[in-house]
């Protein structure tokens, strides 16, 4: 595969990511399936090994210097993800790849609906 194209493609997800808080499952996993070939399941786990918490703790520790960290709900979504991602893990090895990608862009596309749609923070 080609290393630059991997770079780049590590550059945007992380420019990204520091700039909304996006970049793994929304930009690496569609980059990796649709620039580099891979199929969904492998892109999936490149994805969570990529994100591991030493990597984004650089961009975290930026955030917190601001303020912008609330360390109790961080936590307890750590928790949450961390039992989730094995559940979710455990469940996508038994999907078939074009049901399970499709199944991704679904989300995808009901997550920007809801976002372009909102109005604001809810009350």
């Amino acid at each position: 595969m080609d290393k630059i194209l991997m770079l780049g493609i590590g550059i945007f997800a992380g420019v990204a990511s520091g700039l909304f808080g996006v970049g793994g499952g929304i930009l690496l996993v569609p980059a990796m399936v649709l620039l580099l070939g891979m199929d969904q399941h492998t892109a999936q786990g490149t994805s969570l090994l990529v994100l591991t918490p030493p990597f984004m703790l650089i961009g975290a520790v930026q955030y917190y210097k601001q303020g912008y960290v609330d360390l109790i709900v961080a936590l307890f979504l750590a928790i949450g993800l961390m039992m989730g991602l094995i559940m979710g893990a455990r469940l996508s090895f038994g999907i078939n790849e074009l049901l399970l990608r499709r199944m991704f862009a679904l989300l995808m596309a009901l997550v920007a609906v809801r976002l372009f749609f909102s109005g604001g923070a809810p009350s």
